[in-house]
């Protein structure tokens, strides 16, 4: 007997070796079937342009110590894995990435990638440079991004990208939606991954993660797009779906000579994840999106595996599978029904759960948001100038700029959120667009321009050597306007004005001597004044200086020169600073907080009133009995005389995430205690002139305010430095400057969207869910170029100005500033010249 079962077991030895392996050939060319729940499978990837490494080090695959991920390959890989199946397809979107690859491949890869697009296997959805962040960026900003990827697209491969695909940004605003839909770039749909945990809840439950997004109540159903956001943000769905080669979900593993078969179980998986997403969506089509960060660096891994659950997916016949994009995804679902919920306004604050609200980042690293801003409307005027005077292809050109401005509207950029190399890395980028030698920079688009502007002669170019511009006039550095003009040089400033309608504004320049005059382009002495510089300015100016060139200023402005510069639209008006016998000299009054009256700066309609006792503001008076519109953007009548105003500073303590617990950091804003700053009483010091009148407050040892009135505005402008903030007692500290008035606002206030729309807040309040407050001050912060409250409070730039880390910074905000939705501001390029 014993014999015998040895026998049988060489007999089944025998008849498991014979058995032959074959190719398997697996039908992928599956399409929508109606009545059936259509799985759409949609390869992606997403390919950070710098987050935990710079882009350089993305796209090349190097400091694999830090993240594993190398954009090269992914794009090597996806193009070998598409030629191997026509029914494949795959979507890419940052352009800065994809560019970049393009030039590296040779013709012949090119005319393959061309058909690939043209088949429709690989489509450039968002089209992008890069995914943008939607809270940081100005409107402006956002179409520059896009049109500058769009257009290479439409050049190289005869498309325009359809599909909008923001699935990482931390939140959504308003405009985005109508930017990317009818009113702008023309997207059929959007799709995106973050919005808030219960708002997410309540959508899945009422099947309205799908939604027409009517974003502009002024604009109505022409701005609107169909939206969807993704159940389980921007992965694939849970259950194992996930197929790069170092990934742990269980293949499809369809050999019958190897051990773990498992075709019947993962089918099942496909199925119970297929029906369970079908719950809580309208229609019977479902989106995958299958890939996440960094993934298809072995594209065959994945297309592999989808191609295994395509054919025995429907082979069970339960559900359809199919290869797919979000355009193919969208038709279907407009052939499906016209009838969808309606979404307005936007969906910030973004919170991932209960303790995690992700406001923290509206102003993380506000240096770089400021950089930003900066080169932003720096970027408009060198355009235009660059127009005027006509592109030149081998330079100097823009491009550069460009670049580096929308790599900076990446998500992980402009939003502070990436690590500090990488925050180093975007500074570079942008520095060197403006202003590297040997390097078709804007900076000398600039001078050019204006030179042959200045003087429209034959070779005008050639005279751009005289024109100096000053980039650092933010920390009080400007080598040509500090020169000595006491041996009868002159200094010839020249104003260009980037918008579309004339402007009025305030020039204010750091000079070395008091005795100086100001003249128009007629010889007409025009109003000036002169201030001192603060030493709080110098210690700022002469560190940071030294760390932007390299090298200690040679010399130390002592006064600003202010004067005002009326300019035509889209023109210059020159200006002429010579030395002068006379002395414009300006009053400076000081105040002990032992003072009894109040004291009032402000000259014209505007004023502020401080208590001479305590050193604080205390009332805004506006002399006008009747006020039809306080700016551009207030378009409700009111009558208005004084209203109570105070202002004061305090600090949240970061939460340290102590027991495994949400810290608070770049992207979570999560305080733990609010804590008042400088209540004590303060000193003053006043300076008087006629165009504007300003008040110094030193709010401690590291908090700084100047608060100016102009006579001919009616706008208060405050600039105030802050740092390095103290952390010896081991707090994390996030500074917040509070303007408190006697306005019954109902819990009501306005913010902006992008500098562009404005949308109605209320504290506590959402419109689309009965929110669960648990974060009472975190979920009540909104990003904001503008705000108003009610009726009477505009803020440019923050409303609560929260600066992360220790270097000091200086940031202007201007209440009541009317710069019309735009980058704001002129371009001051300075030219000095001998007498003659």
């Amino acid at each position: 007997m014993a014999d015998f079962r040895v026998l049988v077991m060489l007999v089944l030895s025998v008849v498991s070796v014979c058995v032959e392996s074959k190719y398997m050939v697996y039908d992928t060319a599956q399409g929508v079937v109606k009545d059936k729940v259509n799985v759409h499978l949609v390869a992606h990837t997403h390919d950070d342009v710098g987050w935990l490494k710079t882009v350089d080090q993305y796209y090349v695959g190097s400091n694999n110590s830090i993240q594993g991920a190398c954009v090269r390959n992914v794009l090597d890989s996806v193009v070998q894995a598409l030629l191997a199946d026509k029914n494949r397809k795959f979507i890419y979107v940052e352009q800065a990435f994809f560019q970049r690859w393009w030039r590296d491949q040779s013709e012949a890869t090119q005319a393959i990638v061309k058909r690939l697009v043209s088949s429709g296997q690989l489509e450039m959805i968002n089209g992008g440079w890069c995914m943008h962040d939607e809270a940081a960026p100005h409107y402006i900003d956002m179409i520059d991004q896009t049109t500058y990827g769009h257009k290479f697209i439409k050049e190289q491969f005869n498309v325009t990208p359809r599909i909008g695909w923001q699935i990482d940004p931390f939140g959504h605003s308003a405009v985005q939606a109508y930017l990317l839909g009818g009113r702008g770039v023309g997207f059929d749909s959007l799709f995106f991954g973050r919005i808030d945990y219960q708002d997410k809840a309540k959508r899945k439950e009422d099947k309205r993660l799908e939604v027409i997004w009517r974003a502009s109540k002024s604009l109505g159903s022409s701005s609107q797009i169909f939206a969807c956001a993704f159940p389980q943000e921007y992965a694939p769905p849970p259950g194992g779906f996930n197929f790069e080669v170092n990934d742990d979900s269980p293949i499809v593993q369809d050999d019958i000579t190897l051990f773990d078969y498992n075709v019947e179980e993962r089918v099942n998986d496909f199925v119970a994840a297929a029906l369970s997403q079908a719950n809580v969506t309208r229609t019977n089509h479902v989106m995958w999106t299958m890939g996440e960060d960094f993934k298809y660096q072995y594209a065959e891994s994945w297309f592999r595996n989808m191609d295994k659950f395509i054919h025995y997916v429907n082979k069970d016949g339960r559900v359809n599978a199919l290869y797919s994009t979000p355009s193919i995804y969208t038709d279907a679902k407009y052939a499906e029904t016209d009838t969808w919920p309606l979404k307005e306004d936007d969906y910030f604050p973004y919170a991932s759960d209960i303790n995690a609200y992700w406001t923290g980042y509206f102003t993380s690293r506000p240096a770089l948001k400021g950089y930003v801003r900066m080169l932003s409307g720096y970027y408009l005027a060198a355009r235009q100038l660059e127009v005027m005077k006509g592109r030149n292809k081998t330079g100097p050109t823009t491009d550069h700029l460009g670049d580096a401005l929308a790599i900076a509207q990446h998500h992980d950029a402009v939003s502070g959120t990436s690590q500090q190399h990488v925050a180093d890395d975007y500074a570079k980028r942008l520095a060197i667009g403006h202003k590297e030698v040997n390097l078709s920079q804007a900076e000398k688009v600039v001078a050019e321009s204006i030179a042959c502007l200045v003087s429209p002669k034959p070779e005008c170019a050639s005279l751009a050597t005289n024109i100096q511009q000053c980039p650092l006039l933010n920390i009080s550095n400007c080598p040509p306007t500090e020169a000595d003009l006491s041996s009868g040089k002159k200094l010839i400033v020249v104003v260009y004005n980037s918008l579309g309608w004339k402007r009025s504004d305030v020039i204010r320049l750091p000079v070395e001597s008091e005795n100086l005059a100001v003249y128009d382009s007629s010889e007409k002495e025009t109003e000036s004044q002169i201030l001192p510089i603060i030493n709080e300015s110098i210690s700022i100016r002469d560190h940071y200086t030294a760390a932007y060139t390299g090298k200690p200023p040679s010399s130390t402005p002592k006064y600003w020169l202010a004067f005002t510069a009326s300019v035509p639209p889209l023109g210059f008006s020159t200006y002429t600073i010579s030395s002068t016998k006379k002395t414009a000299s300006v009053k400076e009054e000081f105040y002990t907080h032992t003072g009894k009256g109040d004291i009032e700066i402000g000259t014209g309609n505007l004023k502020l009133v401080y208590s001479g006792s305590e050193g604080k503001l205390s009332r805004y008076v506006n002399s006008r009995s009747s006020v039809s519109t306080l700016s551009f953007y207030v378009l409700l009548s009111f009558k208005l005389i004084m209203s109570s105003l105070k202002q004061s500073y305090s600090f949240y303590a970061g939460f340290d995430g102590t027991m495994g617990l949400q810290a608070s950091g770049a992207y979570i804003f999560r305080p733990n205690g609010t804590y008042p700053i400088g209540s004590q009483k303060q000193n003053i010091t006043v300076l008087r002139g006629p165009i504007y009148e300003e008040i110094h407050q030193k709010i401690n040892t590291w908090i700084y305010q100047i608060t100016r009135v102009y006579k001919n505005k009616e706008h208060v402008e405050v600039e105030f430095t802050v740092g390095p903030i103290p952390i010896d007692d081991g707090v994390g500290k996030e500074i917040a400057t509070k303007i408190t008035t006697t306005i019954k606002s109902n819990k009501t206030f306005y913010t902006d969207s992008n500098g562009r729309d404005f949308i109605e807040r209320i504290r506590d309040y959402r419109a689309d869910w009965d929110l669960e407050v648990n974060q009472p001050i975190a979920g009540n912060y909104y990003p904001v170029f503008f705000i108003f409250i009610l009726l009477l409070l505009l803020f440019r730039v923050n409303y609560c100005f929260r600066p992360c880390g220790l270097s000091k910074i200086t940031i202007s905000v201007h209440y009541f500033k009317n710069c019309d939705f735009s980058p704001c501001g002129f371009t001051f390029v300075t030219i000095s010249v001998p007498v003659v």
